[in-house]
């Protein structure tokens, strides 16, 4: 099970549970990669609808990194996620919101 108390989130790629948590390393390559002004910048995106499907890959490959996964996004885009693209974005968004909280 993940521990919402340290920021992880359960990600389910083709069957197999993973723990996905975004790191401080994980969040600087994040920030480098979709070219975000800031980290709140990139919070914001997704609290107000504006996030795009690269967006979720992103953060996603960033968390499931942080988590321990070996796998490039290329990977993830062929993987069977659990509950697909929603899932997906809402793994993405509850990542963000749990690396910036004290608790679940």
């Amino acid at each position: 099970m993940a521990n919402p108390w340290t920021g992880e989130v359960a990600v389910w790629l083709g069957g197999r549970r993973h723990v996905a948590k975004l790191t401080l390393g994980a969040l600087a390559a994040l920030e480098a990669e979709l070219g975000a002004d800031s980290l709140i910048g990139l919070i914001e995106r997704f609290e107000g609808g504006r996030f795009s499907s690269a967006d979720v890959i992103a953060v996603l490959v960033a968390g499931l990194r942080g988590g321990g996964w070996t796998g490039e996004a290329a990977d993830l885009m062929t993987a069977d996620l659990r509950g697909g693209p929603v899932e997906g974005a809402r793994a993405a968004a509850e990542l963000l919101a749990r690396a910036f909280r004290a608790g679940p």
